[in-house]
């Protein structure tokens, strides 16, 4: 039996503050970072994962993540459903590092990090991409991935399988309709907060010639700037495509309610992150005062028990799940059954590095195994960072397509690992280094 016998961690930074992509309200020069994970074993391939940051605080983050190389090292590389789910359960439970949480904050995502690397492990041993994977289990491995610690009020194990077996009829036309077509996509390319409108028009015209029927701006900076803006996005894209807008948690309940009506001649879709990802009766709030303006929130919402609040309340009408965020694959299975359960749309968000890459295993799985429905569902896509993966996300004619190399597609080119090291790649020793 093949085992782990390493763990390596690097802080990996890309200088995307330079030209302000991914500039929002709140987050006006990230540099998108990641620390990332490799496992090394004894036979066969290696394992990789990562969490994604935005600049400073990712050698914190990276390290959390080797804070827990005891948990893996020298243990049997887990292939099976039952392996994964109690290896999960021993990075989340360890009672020390739990303390620094609980299942929140640096310390979750580092537990997301490993998880995620472990399931990209089991899935290149397996010779397959992770949807496939995970999709192909039966229903009573995938429900036994879920702890239901927490969640049993809203979502017990019966329930999940019974989610699970309805959807199992149609697994297969389901995985050939993604072979097929692929996975609709939404793009956040044109609305960064620090574009110009001219950058703006140029970019969301050449969303609609990309096949994309949806688009997204950032909002939050001063409220005449965003009725402007969303008035030249309008204007472009016409009636007939959906603008959804994100503020990144940049309001109070009652300034959210009262800037989202300045923008709602122009038909915004949803409203993202209104207010602070913790409010769960704040976003309640906000949703029933804006609706039928939709209310998406996710990307930080810290584990599966704010989700299933957020779903009781009715503070969302769209889940976004992130890749990275949580306790990685096996809690993101937990909060894709609670959408499910509630009959909630899950678009995941992927504004980030390697999040494209990453959350479209997830959202196919959804498709595949869990939910059965692609109604009301799309992927964020972001253009940027995907030629440093070695299985870099596509997008053709508005829809991702199905990833087929083996495993999570979380693998990064050697190359960028030794130029964008921090903070002793080329990069960052040869470059202006800005924002660090």
């Amino acid at each position: 039996m093949a085992r782990i016998t390493g763990m390596e961690v690097l802080d990996v930074r890309f200088p995307t503050s330079r030209e302000l992509d991914g500039s929002d309200a709140m987050n006006p020069d990230p540099d998108y970072s990641a620390a990332y994970v490799v496992l090394h074993t004894d036979g066969g391939p290696d394992g990789y994962g990562l969490t994604f940051t935005i600049g400073r605080g990712n050698d914190v983050q990276a390290a959390a993540i080797e804070a827990l190389g005891g948990h893996v090292i020298g243990r049997e590389v887990p292939e099976d459903a039952a392996a994964l789910a109690g290896l999960s359960a021993r990075l989340v439970g360890d009672s020390q590092l739990r303390w620094l949480g609980p299942e929140k904050g640096v310390a979750h995502m580092a537990v997301g990090a490993v998880v995620n690397a472990v399931w990209d492990l089991a899935a290149r041993r397996a010779d397959r991409p992770l949807w496939r994977f995970m999709a192909e289990m039966r229903p009573e491995e995938i429900a036994g991935l879920v702890d239901y610690r927490y969640l049993s009020d809203a979502l017990t194990e019966q329930d999940a399988l019974d989610i699970l077996r309805a959807a199992e009829p149609g697994r297969g036309a389901r995985t050939a309709e993604l072979l097929d077509r692929g996975y609709r996509a939404y793009t956040t390319s044109p609305g960064w907060l620090g574009y110009s409108d001219e950058k703006l028009v140029r970019l969301a015209k050449q969303a609609l010639a990309d096949g994309f029927d949806m688009i997204k701006l950032k909002v939050g900076g001063r409220v005449e700037d965003d009725v402007r803006r969303l008035r030249i996005a309008r204007e472009t894209v016409g009636p007939d495509v959906r603008i959804a807008v994100d503020a990144n948690q940049r309001w109070d309940v009652d300034a959210a309610v009262a800037w989202m009506k300045e923008l709602a001649p122009y038909d915004p879709y949803w409203i993202e992150e209104p207010t602070s990802p913790d409010d769960v009766l704040g976003h309640a709030a906000i949703a029933k005062a804006l609706a039928p303006i939709k209310v998406a929130t996710g990307e930080h919402v810290q584990n599966r028990v704010v989700f299933k609040q957020l779903l009781q309340a009715g503070g969302l009408s769209v889940l976004q799940l992130d890749a990275c965020r949580v306790g990685g694959v096996n809690e993101n299975v937990a909060i894709l059954l609670l959408a499910a359960k509630s009959g909630v749309p899950v678009c995941p968000h992927a504004g980030g590095v390697g999040l494209c890459e990453m959350v479209r295993h997830l959202a196919m799985f959804d498709f595949v195994a869990v939910s059965g429905s692609a109604e009301g569902r799309a992927i964020e896509w972001v253009d940027h960072l995907h030629e440093h993966f070695t299985d870099p996300a596509v997008v053709r004619d508005g829809h991702y397509l199905a990833p087929a190399a083996p495993g999570f597609s979380a693998r990064m080119h050697d190359a960028t690992l030794r130029r964008f090291r921090f903070p002793d790649g080329p990069e960052w020793t040869e470059g202006t280094g800005e924002g660090q």
